[in-house]
């Protein structure tokens, strides 16, 4: 009998979400063999554009209310061209609704490079890339994404105007703020936090700039702190972005742009993970007072329909994705470590004619399943 059993949903999504989902399902599955003292539950749920074509809905009740239940979900990307801004049913408000509903308040995307045999890929140059560590944290379920809002033409006093309202309460920035703080106490020495916001324009951004420094001073004195517009912080990103290494933290817009800028930088969306959670990790997931937290998890990348069904998509990020599953709302730390481990080990290889293992957005020709195959035969000889 396992010491340890999980119940993992699945939402593979739609484009190209079910071919990457299914690689880090394939990982899990070697990593945690039946019999293993960790059991993983997996059970697939519909979910996005798919659901939408089936029960005429983004969100199912009986895929929410398995989200609910679940000790994690795993997430492929959702959307495509047939549900575009112009349909009457998308699914990114049900996106939306879920992070809601699940309260997953912030998300952390690291952006950095999984292997230095990487440096060249990125369109920026080596000289400025290497040693880029970046760690965005972001709110994800308040501002203007989750505000008040007039559509164009729903007021006939306002026909002409649509609008968006931008909102944030103390609490809000409070909580995210010791989100930030956790991730950076726990590296030794602690990492810096920059902290975004638009500040000399934005009421919510003097309310963001005021709580963000009275609680790192008040509960976090260790670590430094400096403010930046958000305009220089993408600027910064192109031109020096080892001046952001650490955590860089704002509000759900700026952090929306400023993570998909900075994931550029490794040189493809496909490498990246990502995590939202309902509370803040632990400094040291492995200790005995590991709590497990709520989590959504996925890679950034978008359900690319254009290469969708084409066996070619770089299923790393997902697989790195899973791997944060582990380590935040496990605390399976030593597995964790493995993954990511076997994702190096990987990426550092050769194949018998001398090639480097690439996926075609990494300028290759290795397929979906022969990345996750190479991964998982990694994991396995590792355990």
């Amino acid at each position: 009998m396992p010491s340890k059993s999980f119940r993992i949903v699945v939402l593979s999504g739609d484009g190209i979400g079910p071919e990457v989902v299914a690689e880090a399902v394939k990982v899990l599955k070697v990593l945690f063999p039946e019999g293993s003292d960790v059991e993983l539950k997996l059970e697939e749920h519909i979910f996005g554009g798919c659901a939408i074509e089936k029960l005429g809905e983004p969100l199912p009740k009986s895929t929410l209310d398995a989200c609910l239940t679940a000790d994690a979900i795993l997430m492929g990307s959702i959307g495509g061209p047939k549900w575009g801004v112009d349909a009457k049913v998308r699914p990114e408000p049900g996106l939306l609704a879920l992070r809601k509903a699940l309260g997953v308040y912030a998300n952390i995307r690291p952006a950095s490079f999984a292997s230095d045999s990487l440096l060249s890929l990125s369109p920026l140059k080596e000289h400025v890339t290497k040693g880029v560590d970046i760690i965005v944290v972001r709110e994800l379920i308040g501002g203007v994404y989750f505000g008040a809002r007039q559509e164009l033409g729903a007021s006939e006093a306002e026909k002409d105007l649509a609008w968006d309202n931008m909102a944030y309460s103390v609490p809000e920035v409070q909580r995210i703020t010791r989100v930030a703080a956790k991730i950076a106490m726990a590296a030794n020495p602690p990492l810096p936090i920059h902290s975004v916001d638009k500040a000399n324009v934005l009421a919510t951004s003097r309310l963001w700039r005021k709580v963000v420094t009275d609680t790192l001073r008040d509960e976090f004195p260790a670590i430094a702190l400096d403010h930046i517009f958000v305009d220089n912080a993408s600027m910064q990103i192109v031109a020096n972005p080892r001046k952001l290494n650490g955590v860089v933290l704002t509000e759900n817009l700026f952090g929306d742009i400023l993570s998909d800028e900075a994931s550029v930088i490794p040189g493809s969306l496909g490498l990246l993970p990502s995590a939202s959670l309902a509370g803040a990790p632990p400094s040291d997931v492995s200790s005995a007072t590991f709590k497990p937290t709520s989590g959504l998890y996925e890679p950034i990348h978008g359900s690319a329909p254009d290469i969708a069904g084409q066996g070619i998509a770089n299923p790393i990020g997902t697989i790195l994705s899973a791997a944060l599953l582990l380590r935040y709302s496990l605390g399976l730390e030593k597995q964790a470590a493995l993954i990511e481990t076997a994702v190096r080990k990987v990426l550092d290889a050769k194949s018998a004619g001398g090639l480097e293992l690439r996926t075609r957005d990494l300028g290759g020709e290795v397929r979906t399943t022969e990345m996750g195959d190479a991964i998982a035969g990694v994991v396995r000889q590792m355990l």
